[in-house]
């Protein structure tokens, strides 16, 4: 039976029992006995803090090939693998780059931050990546549309029904908010899905639109009685790949461009008579919410009567945002089946997504 007398330390008392429970007993107290300044490195590090502690010894100076910051061509052509592509290697190592930066410390959305942090610092327009432990804060409709939505609202830009013009917007709010709120999901004309700003909640979307068709005093929030927002069917998540299906029919597209415009023109030109549409594909990197434009797209449509018709999306720019697109003939009633392959630069993999797309 163990004996210790009462002046015993409590170090005597580890040292007292099995090596075991000594070892236990000892990393315990050296966790409790951490200072504020170690317990706070608990805390997510911002990616340019990270930046500056880590990366910057190489990246800085270029030193052992590691591409400058500022440098950005080199960033170019790495930010085209995307956030995940490069998460990858940073984690695993890379040439003269060890595992982590050399820094084992840093948690996987702090190494995101500072490819983030660097690629923005070298020409970049990426998002910092958001914690998956803290949930994003919902944004006012009156902060969207001064974000993204007003680039074309404010002016009309291609048609669209101006800010605060309630004469545009009410024909357009007949068939009822919840119509007009998942056309701004799917995407319509040259605006692409979700305005093109990938990251848009369906409950944003709809707070935006109460906002353009009241801006003074509009609700920023959606109202209490608002019905739960549905699943998107024209919006899948594939490797870190966020895919948007947009479908316009080639009538409307007539109506608003001009001949011999540049809309007009794309493809070859409008396709003439009815039954033609606009197949249009919207891609973002799920974690930089960065607009994808170097992938390589073709689409496949397929029904029962047309059998099916495979072509290339080709890289278009509508009211400066860029997605894919080319025209089917889809004449009939009954659903279509559209896969999509995409391929990115930097990849050997070919991922795909696909949609039933049914006339309205």
């Amino acid at each position: 039976m163990l004996t210790l007398a009462r002046t015993d330390s409590p170090l005597s008392l580890i040292r007292a029992l099995n090596p075991l429970v000594t070892a236990i007993a000892l990393a315990l107290a050296a966790s409790i006995a951490l200072s504020p300044d170690a317990r706070a490195q608990v805390a997510e590090r911002s990616g340019k803090d990270v930046v500056d502690k880590v990366c910057s010894k190489c990246h800085a100076t270029g030193a052992k090939g590691a591409p400058k910051i500022g440098d950005d061509k080199a960033w170019a052509s790495l930010a085209s693998r995307g956030l995940t592509g490069l998460t990858e290697s940073a984690l695993k190592g890379i040439r003269n780059m060890p595992p982590h930066g050399g820094n084992p410390g840093l948690t996987d959305i702090e190494i995101e931050r500072a490819i983030t942090h660097m690629v923005n610092q070298s020409g970049g327009k990426w998002s910092e990546p958001i914690s998956d432990v803290t949930a994003a804060a919902e944004r006012r409709g009156e902060q969207i549309v001064r974000t993204q939505c007003a680039k074309c609202h404010q002016t009309g830009v291609g048609g669209a029904p101006r800010i605060g013009d309630r004469a545009a917007w009410i024909p357009r709010l007949k068939r009822g908010l919840d119509f007009v709120v998942r056309s701004a999901i799917n995407g319509h004309g040259p605006m692409p899905p979700r305005g093109g700003m990938a990251d848009l909640t369906d409950s944003e979307i709809r707070a935006a639109v109460v906002y353009m068709f009241n801006p003074v005093g509009a609700p920023t929030t959606v109202p209490p009685e608002a019905p739960a927002a549905r699943p998107d069917p024209n919006h899948v998540v594939v490797d870190g790949t966020e895919i948007y299906l947009g479908v316009v029919a080639a009538e409307s597209l007539r109506a608003q461009y001009a001949k011999g415009s540049k809309e007009s023109s794309m493809h070859g030109g409008i396709p003439g008579g009815k039954g033609h549409y606009h197949v249009n594909i919207s891609l973002f990197d799920s974690k930089t919410r960065g607009v994808i434009s170097d992938a390589q797209v073709e689409a496949t449509v397929a029904d029962p009567v047309m059998g099916t018709v495979t072509k290339k999306l080709e890289l278009v720019a509508l009211n400066n945002i860029k997605s894919y697109g080319n025209y089917f003939r889809m004449p009939g009633k009954d659903p279509y089946a559209i896969t999509v392959k995409i391929r990115r630069p930097g990849t050997s993999r070919t991922i795909e997504a696909r949609f039933n797309f049914r006339h309205d």
